[in-house]
């Protein structure tokens, strides 16, 4: 099964214990400034890989509690897919954390568990009032009727149970979509001596290969991506859910800051002027006036702008408005993204919401502008058809039926249309988005040039395989995808092996002399072949292409085996094979063949048995019947 990606994030009051958990559960200390250390509090975001399974590679972000360093709490929160709430058992909710579950609820999160930390320092019969004065501060959120996980990081205590507990609410969590175009706000710049700049960032969506040109937007600058590690360790890609660390090439530090985003070129743009769908918190302590300043985190980026309301001079408690930001510097964003609103001075959390449109323009204040922004919010019929099957990748009419809210003859008519003008595709019963059917074609074309790159002399990579890679689709939809990509002659199809329809098996580069070395002295030895192994060790050949090479050997044809130990080329065994042929009877026995061929018994007996498996002969007591020609 393909491996899944996830972040989980802390959450919580400075002092109740997220650091310390973070090191109960990953063993790993993720305040590693000199200043953290010395006040034993949070300031930059902390990282630590989490091991729980070999299915799945989880990464926790550890964010500051203190109210100070909110910013970084943020963009650290804002590319996560599970959170913690952390709440210390011997003080309870805090100003803190209430702030931290507004801001993760702004942000569109919805999965989480609350852990009680400290336990060893409260009384046994002080856990029904903790969980009792919990239970109401989370009534109205997401964490409405959660479970308390309580647990000691000292002493270990409860952890193997919140381990678990991890593990089950993961296993229900869809993972990012790695299928589109690459996106990784950065939240770390620094250099490495010898190696240069390198980022470090959650993969928002899409994937990244080593090797592959990316643009760092706002500045437009092209970069390349010269080598790629996930917590330490090197990688060859990096995707959705995953926290990558990437050495850039082709710029230096002081071009990149916190904030930039790498993506994929060509797929995402700037912009300044944004419409938005604002969800303000339950009390704003101050109005916030027409034009009024705001500050914007938008993923890692913090950009200060102004607010533009067209039904309203100011803003108090509405829950749900439309308007617009016009931010004093270019950010990267796309319809759907999640931000958060601050005020720069008096310092508040305003509120949170979605972009609805990326690319505003100046509108009339009036009511026609928020019915405009309204049909913008909710999307035109197409435009929330194809979302749809954005998210869910291939569906049936069916299924669209039963998801989507329109008439059965109004969805019939825009679905025609889509399929006529090329924006919809069908395989089977399923209709799927030619954007993303271009998508996967892309992505298995990268997989089959990464799998050819890895194993040159293989003809392919398996077809349930390569499948696997695709499993974010659905198993049906991958094969179709894969099937029609071999009749537009994108790939090629070799039984259950698919290629590149360009690529041909061939020794790699850096053993190539080594393994001509060992073809040369197969074909020079001719039948009397020594063993295999004494050939290869002879070479130079190191253990593990041992075997890679003898299966290159007999797939291409250009060897045959004639037992476990000995393999003859093609061209002796057939050239042998001939001259019995010619030089004896319709039946004939093993003198007769040793006769023409002068051979050992240690040649001759596979030679004859090969005979047999091969069709040429068949064995009837101690003699053989030719059955077809040699050829």
């Amino acid at each position: 099964m393909s491996k899944r990606f996830y972040t989980i994030g802390m959450a919580g009051h400075i002092d109740h214990g997220k650091t310390t958990l973070t090191k109960a559960l990953t063993n790993v200390d993720t305040d590693r400034l000199k200043e953290e250390k010395e006040r034993s509090i949070s300031i930059e975001l902390g990282y630590a890989p989490l091991h729980l399974d070999d299915e799945s590679q989880v990464s926790i972000i550890d964010v500051p509690g203190h109210e100070k360093f909110i910013r970084q709490m943020i963009a650290g929160v804002a590319g996560i897919d599970l959170v913690l709430l952390v709440v210390a058992a011997d003080e309870g909710f805090m100003p803190q954390t209430v702030e931290h579950l507004d801001i993760l609820r702004l942000l569109g999160i919805h999965k989480g568990l609350i852990v009680v930390t400290k336990m060893d320092q409260v009384e046994e019969d002080m856990i029904e009032l903790i969980e009792a004065d919990i239970s109401d501060q989370v009534q109205g959120t997401f964490f409405e009727g959660s479970e308390l996980i309580f647990v000691d990081s000292l002493s270990k205590k409860g952890i193997p149970e919140l381990l678990e507990k991890i593990k089950e609410y993961l296993k229900d969590l869809p993972m990012r979509d790695a299928a589109g175009a690459f996106r990784l706000p950065i939240d770390q710049v620094f250099t490495v001596h010898g190696q240069g700049t390198v980022v470090r960032g959650t993969v928002y969506e899409g994937a990244v290969e080593e090797g592959d040109t990316l643009e760092l937007l706002p500045s437009g600058k092209k970069v390349r991506a010269r080598q790629l590690q996930v917590h330490h360790q090197p990688q060859k890609s990096g995707r959705a859910g995953q926290r990558v660390a990437i050495n850039l090439g082709g710029i230096s530090k002081h071009e990149v800051k916190r904030g930039d985003v790498l993506v994929s070129t060509q797929f995402y743009t700037t912009t300044t002027t944004v419409d938005i769908a604002l969800d303000t918190v339950d009390s704003l302590e101050y109005p916030l006036k027409q034009r009024g300043y705001i500050k914007l985190h938008l993923g890692t980026a913090e950009v200060y702008g102004k607010i533009v309301f067209f039904d309203r001079n100011e803003l108090t408690e509405d829950k749900n408005v439309l308007c617009q930001l016009r931010l004093d510097e270019p950010i990267v964003t796309k319809r759907g993204d999640r931000f958060i609103l601050r005020r720069p001075s008096p310092v508040e959390t305003i509120g949170g919401g979605v972009v609805i449109d990326p690319n505003g323009e100046k509108y009339k204040f009036g009511e026609a502008t928020i019915d405009m922004l309204s049909r913008k919010k909710e999307g035109t019929p197409e435009e929330q058809l194809v979302d749809l099957l954005k998210k869910r990748k291939g569906m049936t009419k069916s299924e669209i039926e039963k998801e989507f809210s329109l008439g059965v003859g109004e969805l019939e008519d825009l679905l025609k249309e889509l399929l006529d003008n090329g924006t919809v595709v069908s395989f089977g019963n399923k209709l799927v988005l030619q954007s993303v059917y271009e998508e996967m074609l892309e992505l298995v074309k990268e997989e089959l040039l990464a799998y050819h790159k890895e194993n040159p002399m293989r003809e392919g990579k398996n077809k349930a395989e390569l499948k696997n890679d695709l499993l974010f689709y659905g198993s049906d939809l991958a094969e179709s995808v894969i099937e029609s990509g071999v009749k537009e002659g994108l790939f090629r199809k070799n039984g259950q092996f698919i290629s590149s329809a360009d690529f041909q098996p061939s020794y790699p580069a850096q053993w190539a002399k080594r393994m001509q070395q060992v073809e040369d002295t197969i074909v020079k030895q001719g039948f009397e072949v020594e063993l295999y192994e004494y050939i290869v060790e002879r070479a130079g050949l190191p253990s593990h292409l041992h075997d890679e090479l003898r299966h290159f050997y007999l797939r291409t044809g250009f060897a045959i085996e004639l037992d476990d130990k000995h393999i003859v080329s093609t061209e002796a065994f057939q050239k042998a094979a001939i001259a019995v042929y010619e030089k004896t009877e319709d039946r004939f026995a093993l003198q007769d063949a040793k006769a023409v061929l002068n051979l050992t018994r240690k040649y001759l007996v596979p030679f004859m048995e090969r005979l047999d498996s091969m069709g040429y002969t068949k064995r009837e007591g101690n003699e053989r019947i030719w059955v077809k020609k040699p050829e």
